[in-house]
């Protein structure tokens, strides 16, 4: 295994983070305005987030369920897109690929601090053991606290989950954001009835960047969906190279289309997985 954002990106078009636009305010166009056959097999990459994008999310990590026939649209997409498609999550990659099996895609886990490449290679970014071991503490007192709450350990990330105690979101949020402080090397993430502690480096928008600097998707213009606060950092990203960002759900985003639930999405997939192999040009 290998570090993964020990030095600068050597491909010229691809930004970093810093040197992007600052996102704007969007009021994003329906899904339903973005005609599948924009989709080119051959100079697109496909990338989607897993939970709220895949597959609804569920009371508990461990509960969630697809949609029938996902999987098999995945499936259609990864081969027309000659591999190009990939999982953006904070997820761990081994419950990705529970979820996906047989099918084994390239992987970016832990909002990107643990990459798969398409040849199966895995590359990680250096972990933050003591002080996220610390932090871990502080959050654990209050679980055992407040029944109904799931403190999620990661390995290499923590997620508070209050779903079945929503009445505590504010303390939550609370919690790990005083667990944070102090800690330069840790960052907080926000998501749908979760708060999560990441190292700093973790980030879907450098975990886009990342895949777009390996075979097969080298050269290719991103396209992006996901449903929650997380993605918009990839959404940063893929605005700024001219690419597709899609947002599922409800909120503010930098995404200029919008899928309004997974099923509108899963449609819009659908259509683009019927769409001729031989369309690459």
């Amino acid at each position: 295994m290998g570090s993964r954002y020990g030095g600068a990106f050597p491909v010229k078009d691809i930004m970093t983070l810093e040197q992007a636009p600052p996102s704007k305010a969007a009021s994003p166009l329906s899904i339903g305005e973005l005609a599948a056959g924009t989709v080119n097999f051959g100079a697109d990459a496909l990338f989607l987030d897993f939970d709220g994008t895949l597959a609804e999310i569920a009371p508990a990590p461990d509960l969630v369920q697809f949609f029938p026939g996902t999987r098999e649209i995945i499936d259609v997409l990864s081969k027309s897109f000659s591999g190009a498609v990939a999982i953006v999550t904070g997820r761990k990659i081994s419950e990705i690929d529970g979820h996906m099996a047989p099918l084994k895609l390239p992987i970016a886990g832990l909002y990107g601090l643990v990459h798969r490449t398409a040849a199966g290679d895995i590359v990680d970014f250096p972990v933050v053991g003591k002080e996220l071991a610390r932090a871990s503490a502080e959050l654990k007192a209050m679980v055992e606290q407040h029944p109904g709450l799931l403190l999620e350990l990661k390995g290499q990330t923590i997620a508070l989950h209050y779903r079945s105690r929503p009445d505590l979101g504010t303390a939550c949020y609370e919690a790990v954001r005083t667990a944070v402080q102090g800690r330069p090397g840790l960052k907080m993430i926000e998501g749908k009835m979760v708060v999560e502690i990441t190292p700093s480096g973790a980030d879907k928008g450098r975990a886009v960047q990342g895949f777009l600097r390996e075979p097969p998707f080298i050269g290719r213009r991103p396209i992006y969906a996901g449903d929650d606060v997380s993605d918009e950092d990839a959404f940063a990203v893929v605005n700024a190279l001219g690419g597709i960002a899609i947002k599922i759900g409800p909120g503010p985003t930098a995404a200029r289309y919008r899928a309004n639930h997974i099923a509108e999405l899963l449609a819009w997939l659908t259509c683009v997985s019927h769409l001729p192999s031989a369309r690459t040009a």
